[in-house]
């Protein structure tokens, strides 16, 4: 783990897999006086595709230099990559509807400085009151009531919201509405979305409820990057916890709660850390 305020960049890449990627930006690296902290490396054999990330110390060389210099070796390699500061707090929009605990947690989270983020926004379909007991501070709170004929209206001014605040990232911490194929697509790759992993097992209202009718012995949450495939984009981080047939359904739902905030906070990290490469309709994590 690297220390907060080290300077430290952090490369990511996917490319074809050849030999000699490794060889080539750690050399790089070497010869524009970078100092190699933490490097992690994964071969899609099935795919033959290649993916990396490396943090270092860039040692007094600018971002802009280094992005201008490896872009020579990316083009060389066909690569997909980013170059990004390790520390800087990724700028957050928070979406929610009634159920405030993942709002809760991510906001507590980040007073404690455990993540890395800057809430500009929070945008709710009910009204501050409604959504629970949350301290949320100085950070915008923006009501915007959401029907079928109001839809596209109410999901332009999130996107306005997003684009005046630069927000980078779209977190949706229990937010009870599917977004538009548009406003997916228009979030694509920068929105995360949490949800149990009963899907697509136990769709519609009360999931625990049905679980608890099924006798399941396992519940779970998922969090993923929303795609105009409901439910269904890049898996980012999952948990599970067992249960017993002594456990109620407000047992299923206190427990499911805390695996939600647990694993949108995770799904979060990851990401803002630059640890969440694409591969396909999957996720490379290191």
């Amino acid at each position: 783990m690297i220390a907060p305020g080290s300077g430290a960049l952090v490369l990511t890449l996917s490319c074809a897999d050849r030999p000699g990627i490794t060889a080539r930006v750690t050399s790089f690296l070497f010869e524009n006086g970078g100092n190699v902290l933490e490097a992690q490396q994964f071969n899609d054999c099935e795919n033959d595709r290649f993916f990396m990330r490396v943090e270092f110390d860039p040692k007094g060389s600018s971002t802009p230099d280094l992005r201008a210099r490896f872009a020579g070796v990316a083009g060389d390699f066909g690569m997909d990559w980013k170059l990004a500061s390790r520390d800087r707090p990724r700028r957050v929009l928070i979406m929610v509807s009634k159920f405030d605990h993942c709002l809760a947690d991510l906001i507590y989270r980040w007073r404690i400085g455990e993540l890395a983020i800057d809430p500009v926004a929070i945008v709710s379909n009910h009204p501050h009151a409604v959504i629970g007991a949350t301290d949320t501070g100085d950070i915008p709170f923006h009501h915007l009531p959401v029907t079928r004929e109001t839809r596209a209206a109410q999901e332009a001014e999130v996107r306005r919201i997003a684009d005046d605040t630069d927000a980078e990232l779209v977190v949706l911490a229990r937010y009870m509405q599917i977004l538009s194929d548009e406003q997916a697509a228009h979030f694509s790759g920068r929105c995360i979305n949490i949800h149990h992993s009963f899907l697509p097992g136990f769709k519609g209202a009360k999931p625990y409820h049905q679980a608890h009718a099924r006798g399941v012995k396992m519940i779970g949450a998922t969090a993923h990057y929303v795609t105009t495939d409901l439910d269904e984009g890049p898996i980012i981080h999952q948990a599970v916890e067992p249960i017993t047939h002594a456990d109620l359904p407000a047992a299923l739902v206190r427990k499911g709660r805390d695996i939600e905030r647990r694993v949108l906070a995770e799904a979060v990290r990851l990401h803002v850390e630059e640890r969440v490469v694409m591969n396909g309709g999957r996720t490379v994590v290191f």
